[in-house]
């Protein structure tokens, strides 16, 4: 390895058409690597880099372009399946401090895969971490694609045309635009990655044994069971036929071209698989097998070892010790799934982390009628992740709710990014597991939470996601999710045909928070026509945002047949949603349900549930959802006397000696004086409050906030906010602790003055998200009262953080 190479700068990507590429620092001993690539450049090419036609590099040009010191002179390459595919290369400019002259060469057959905007992303990080403040570049005016690239990235830019050529000048700093700028690419290429998995045209079975029952067989018979829409090619290192279907020795005999290939060989020979793919061309793997990061260390290191050569060669990885991938769209039928039973189609999106629960969650989705549109199985999520189908499932006009079953987070601050924008345009259902804990299952690629589960579940509700208690309430809140609108306020109507289910119900609902109108109790002898009048009636009140209607049949005698159908057509044009306790069905029956074209159940369907409390539990979940998405998401606030330059010049310069450091009061107070906020050791008194910025190392900034006294940490009622927050979130936080009343005026005292301690808050969760190397500021008391707030003492620790957040750090898979 060369002499200080960075290999914090090594980094597979996903590119626009969701194959991936190895980017990493060129050596010196590059330079065969660069000839091969250079030999393939077309002449277009070489002249729009070097302005000149150059047939071949010289030696003492290719010692120039390998011999690099990662600092003045920086180059990044990028290699598929081991071959450089492109350069970016930056030289300091000797008469312009910190600036650097940038250049780009990619090879004809990979323009226009996304590798000169991810290159540029990583070479201006590189850039920043040098100290590089600017970039120039000098383009041909021809040059097109290149000038976009510069343009398109969201940088500050200038730009002057001399003697012929382009110069662009490029800010550096992280900019709004370029934030959003890229955010935008990762996601239209993690999205495209997902969907080549899926919609694939052709898949191999590799490890098809004969054996009744096996992996590989049961993989097999469940893609040839599903009516697979392409070719399904069994390989057997011996066997000319596999469940009827001719094998093949191996991926390479294959004579047609292979998408997907699932992968259920023993775990020390998926390594000469994953070759055989990559020499096939194949696009992605499914790995069934076991005998990786969960058996330990060992494992684990082959794990990493699979993905590594996976995306070296433009391979994303489902997997390993996963369930398999399923597609129910007519026009592909995939089940690579070990699942014997596969739900029908319908508008839910589905991940789950376990394989083993994977089968159990599948059979229990069927079981209630409620149809998916894909499904994806992790494992051990070594590659593909949540975040990847939430990328995925954002444009996906097929999918109308997600659902995930999740075991840990690998990138959390992500996540719940990733969350709150998919959110706003559809809803989220999720069951975490380990809340007691907050470990993480052995085998999978992540870090254990060290925030408490209720911090967790207060960062899920900020990004809108519905958290809910288990398995049997996701399946509660989905079907209501997939089928029904979503409600406009929180006020309930209750109609039945019993007292007792209609008391429970109204119960459930009060203590849900929810308002409840005047409940109609039809009696034990109401038939169809006294449901269709009431439900009528209901509907058509302006005070009611959603309906329960519960049906029990009477103790004596029959009941009248007609009420699902009187029920399910008053839904259909009502535009509130109804759930419904029928006859005690759980799900979607089938006399609720209106029916598609395959049988499964529609758009306006009526979810049924087992019990009243469960049915006002599922609308309760939606309602809050459907609050926070009709709330405006607020805005990041233009605060006056901030500092940000000389608030990083402080920190870089108290965190010389490379450790940890406990600032003095008077550095505290010289750092909080960037943001705007002084300390006022004597102030006077007031309701005493706690405000925390912490950089957590899974999810970056976080704010919380509490009353300041023995009673509030003894209930540890503190609310918790990812940074920095916006106007809206500020006004939640301090309205989020069970406590707040005593800051709002409680029984007649005078409130507080909320707008001084809310732009506190803003202050404080814009110097964390702003300066990462703030460990933990704790602002403890802030005395507040009707006059304003008052900073009395402030204890503040600073640390090197692990790494950039991911918003700011260049687009990269874990």
């Amino acid at each position: 390895m060369t002499e200080g190479y960075p290999d914090q700068w090594e980094a597979d990507v996903v590119l626009s058409d969701g194959g991936t590429a190895h980017l990493r620092p060129i050596r010196s001993e590059d330079g065969d690597l660069l000839r091969v690539f250079y030999a393939r450049l077309s002449p277009e090419s070489i002249y729009y880099r070097f302005f000149s036609p150059r047939p071949y590099l010289t030696d003492r040009e290719v010692e120039h372009f390998t011999g690099v010191d990662y600092d003045r002179r920086v180059a990044l390459i990028a290699t598929i399946a081991g071959e450089m595919v492109a350069v970016v290369r930056y030289d300091m400019l000797n008469d312009r401090p910190e600036t650097a002259e940038v250049a780009f060469l990619v090879e004809d057959a990979h323009q226009g895969r996304g590798l000169g905007p991810v290159l540029l992303e990583h070479i201006a990080a590189a850039a920043r971490e040098r100290g590089v403040r600017r970039f120039v570049a000098s383009v041909l005016p021809d040059n097109r694609r290149m000038t976009r690239v510069f343009r398109e990235a969201g940088y500050q830019a200038e730009q002057r045309f001399e003697e012929g050529v382009i110069e662009l000048v490029l800010d550096l700093e992280p900019t709004e635009t370029s934030v959003e700028v890229m955010a935008a690419r990762e996601h239209r290429a993690e999205s495209r990655s997902i969907q080549r998995l899926l919609f694939p045209e052709s898949v191999a079975v590799v490890g098809a044994s004969r054996a009744e029952h096996s992996v590989g067989q049961t993989v097999l018979r469940n893609l040839l069971g599903g009516d697979f829409s392409g070719p399904v090619y069994p390989v057997h290192p011996t066997a000319t036929a596999v469940a009827g279907v001719r094998a093949y020795a191996s991926v390479l005999d294959i004579p047609d071209d292979v998408d997907l290939a699932v992968v259920a060989v023993r775990a020390d020979a998926v390594r000469e698989v994953v070759e055989q793919c990559a020499g096939k061309g194949v696009r992605g793997l499914v790995v069934v097998s076991s005998g990786f990061g969960e058996t330990g260390p060992e494992g684990r290191a082959d794990q990493d070892e699979l993905v590594r050569l996976a995306r070296a060669y433009g391979m994303r990885v489902v997997g390993p010790n996963c369930l398999g991938i399923a597609n129910t769209d007519p026009d592909v039928r995939l089940n690579a799934t070990l699942a014997p039973t596969l739900p029908g189609r319908g508008p839910v999106g589905f991940f789950s982390q376990s394989g083993a629960l994977g089968i159990a969650i599948l059979q229990r989705t069927a079981e209630r009628g409620l149809g998916l549109s894909t499904f994806v199985s992790a494992g051990n999520r070594a590659d593909v992740s949540g975040n990847d189908l939430m990328q995925y499932w954002e444009e996906d006009p097929a999918t109308k709710a997600v659902l995930l079953y999740l075991e840990s987070l690998g990138n959390p601050r992500k996540f719940a990014r990733l969350a709150r924008r998919l959110g706003r345009r559809k809803p989220i259902v999720a069951v975490k597991s380990g809340r007691s804990t907050q470990g993480v299952p052995i085998g999978h690629a992540a870090r254990a939470l060290t925030l408490p589960d209720h911090a967790v579940s207060a960062l899920f509700q900020q990004a809108g996601l519905i958290r809910v208690e288990d398995l049997s309430e996701l399946f509660d809140v989905a079907q209501l999710l997939a089928y029904q609108p979503l409600p406009s306020g929180d006020r309930i109507a209750v109609i039945d045909n019993s007292n007792s289910l209609g008391l429970l119900a109204q119960d459930a609902a009060v203590a849900l928070g929810l308002e409840v109108r005047p409940r109609v109790d039809l009696g034990p002898r109401a038939d169809a026509d006294d449901y269709e009048a009431a439900l009528a009636g209901v509907l058509e009140d302006d005070a009611v945002d959603a309906v329960v209607a519960l049906f029990t049949p009477p103790t004596i005698g029959g009941y009248d047949v007609r009420v699902p159908e009187k029920i399910l057509r008053l839904a259909a044009g009502a535009g509130k949603p109804i759930v419904a306790t029928y006859l005690g069905t759980e799900g979607m029956p089938a006399d609720l349900r209106i029916t598609g074209p395959d049988g499964m159940a529609a758009e306006g369907s009526v979810p049924s549930y087992a019990a009243p409390e469960d049915a006002v539990r599922a609308l309760a979940y939606v309602i809050r959802y459907a609050q926070w998405r009709w709330t405006p998401a607020g805005h990041l606030p233009e605060l006056p006397g901030i500092d940000r330059r000389r608030a990083r010049a402080l920190v870089e310069g108290w965190l010389d000696s490379g450790g940890p450091v406990h600032a003095a009061p008077e550095q505290a107070a010289e750092l909080l004086a960037c943001y705007g906020i002084e300390i006022a050791p004597d102030a006077g008194g007031g309701v005493p409050v706690r405000i925390v910025t912490m950089e957590d190392p899974s999810f970056g900034a976080v704010v919380s906030f509490g009353l300041a006294d023995e009673t509030a940490a003894l209930l540890d009622d503190r609310a918790y906010r990812l940074a920095p927050l916006t106007d809206v979130e500020a006004a939640e936080l301090i309205r989020a602790i069970r406590t707040a009343p005593l800051l709002l005026g409680h029984r007649g005292a005078e409130p507080v003055d909320v707008a001084a301690l809310e732009e506190l808050l803003l202050r404080v969760s814009r110097l964390g998200y702003d300066v990462p190397e703030v460990a933990r500021l704790e602002l403890d008391p802030v005395m507040a009262d009707a006059s304003g707030v008052a900073v009395r003492d402030v204890a503040l620790r600073l640390e090197r953080p692990l790494g950039p957040r991911t918003e700011l750090a260049p687009r990269r898979l874990r």
